[in-house]
């Protein structure tokens, strides 16, 4: 069910509220206030849609309490309700933030028109924070592109939880995509024209996590100068994603766990409850299991967040993916910086295949990004990657025994050897250079390793020929 707004009336005139009540009981939630202060005591403690503010108030007068509520939450629009139709209080009034100005005795039709403008308006400023916060992080650059069974399987997974409001749980090493797994959900489940906030609970120190998260009320510590809405609140009616939750503190755990089981939060600062409608999906690249068993995540928390999960694979582990996820980024990308492109050289393509990709998804959208801006024909080369790419990754051969530790330095150093100087095109001092090596103490290295260059660079010459 959909919540309704909340629009606070500040009015000692009890005709003046009936009226409202009578216009606007039945659509939205109202709330009541008899005179500035306690006008003020309610925004403190709950949040507001819409003010309707009678001028002539006692003790404080309808424009000292318009300035207070500006200075608390510059947000929040305020009409201002009065018999004085005199410009002089309209043009004050306005310049003091109000957003409207509606004589005594109003007309309903009024009313409506602009308890309808206000709220659209603030409707088209929400979405226009959520959808910018989308297009920061959601761009065509979807990782659940490929053919691999596992893939398949994770899509079929996300088609049916999306139709529940079942708290998800994310695995999988970092840069598999699971912020873009849980947007997935989000975008697939009814919640979808709602938004979607992420947080990072190990990118924030603990200390702020609790604000970012719960907000917090005007004075509630040091440094907390306004009202500060949470990501459960901006999340209103969609999801939240909890990405790394495993590098959250007890304490939040604790608050967490609260939230999950009475859909409530309180601001830090304020002991006013606010009831939530939140989708939970959370992500961690570690072992929440072990950290259950060592004391490091509640045991009850585990169970309500992991009621569905969903782990990612690596890279290096969708093999067959490797090359499709390539093609669509270099789409991507050729697009972007307006460079045609017309694919992966050979080369190329065997590099990016064998290597073991430990940033997964991301690391490859990177690298791909990085070869469109350096290639200058209609096709991607092996020199446009990074030479990391062509460094061996720990293939070690496999020795009889008894063998030195000598033998295996000696091999892998003979792999990185080969793959410099074949990126640098057989060129010694290139290489040396590369390496960050004397020119002298790379031919002794060729000579220790029996390493022949001028018989491998022929017979390079002679591969490229055929």
């Amino acid at each position: 069910m959909k919540k309704k707004r909340r629009i606070l009336i500040v009015d000692d005139e009890k005709p003046t509220v009936d009226s409202l009540d009578l216009l606007l009981g039945d659509s939205f939630e109202l709330v009541v206030a008899k005179d500035g202060r306690d006008a003020l005591s309610r925004l403190r403690s709950e949040p507001v849609d819409l003010v309707f503010l009678d001028i002539t108030l006692p003790e404080l007068d309808g424009f000292e309490v318009l300035r207070q509520i500006k200075a608390l939450d510059p947000t929040v629009d305020v009409v201002m309700l009065t018999a004085d139709d005199k410009a002089r209080s309209a043009m004050r009034a306005m310049e003091l933030g109000a957003f409207h100005y509606i004589t005594k005795p109003f007309d309903k039709d009024e009313i409506l028109l602009m308890t309808r403008r206000v709220l659209e308006k603030k409707s088209m400023a929400e979405e226009i924070v959520s959808l910018r916060d989308d297009v920061q992080q959601l761009d065509d650059s979807h990782p659940m592109v490929g053919r691999d069974p596992k893939l398949k399987e994770i899509l079929k997974i996300i088609s049916k939880v999306a139709l529940t409001d079942s708290t998800v749980l994310i695995t999988g090493e970092s840069g598999t995509g699971k912020e873009l797994v849980a947007r997935a959900i989000h975008y697939q489940s009814s919640r979808k024209n709602r938004p979607f906030k992420a947080i990072n609970c190990g990118a924030i120190p603990e200390n702020l996590l609790e604000s970012e998260l719960f907000g917090h009320e005007r004075g509630a510590f040091t440094g907390a100068l306004e009202r500060k809405i949470g990501k459960f609140e901006m999340a209103q009616g969609g999801t939240l994603f909890l990405d790394e939750i495993s590098a959250m503190k007890e304490t939040l755990q604790v608050k967490l766990l609260r939230v999950l089981q009475e859909q409530e939060i309180e601001r830090v600062g304020s002991i006013k409850v606010l009831p939530i409608d939140v989708r939970i999906v959370a992500a961690t690249n570690g072992n929440l299991r072990k950290m259950v068993e060592t004391g490091q995540f509640r045991e009850d928390l585990y169970y309500r967040v992991k009621v569905v999960h969903i782990h990612l694979p690596p890279l290096r582990d969708r093999q067959g993916d490797i090359l499709i996820l390539a093609e669509h980024y270099l789409r991507q990308f050729s697009k972007k910086f307006n460079k045609p492109a017309s694919g992966f050289s050979e080369e190329a393509k065997s590099t990016l295949q064998d290597y073991n990709w430990p940033g997964n998804i991301r690391e490859l959208k990177n690298v791909v990004e990085r070869a469109v801006v350096l290639m200058e024909g209609p096709c991607i080369q092996k020199a446009h990657l990074p030479l990391d790419l062509a460094v061996p990754r720990g293939e070690f051969t496999e020795y009889r025994e008894p063998f030195s530790f000598k033998e295996i330095l000696d091999d892998y150093e003979r792999k990185v050897i080969l793959n410099i100087l074949e990126y640098s095109e057989w060129n010694q001092s290139k290489a040396a250079e590369i390496l960050g090596i004397h020119r002298n103490t790379l031919l002794a290295k060729l000579d220790a390793l029996q390493i022949d260059v001028k018989q491998l660079k022929q017979s390079s010459d002679h591969k490229s020929l055929v």
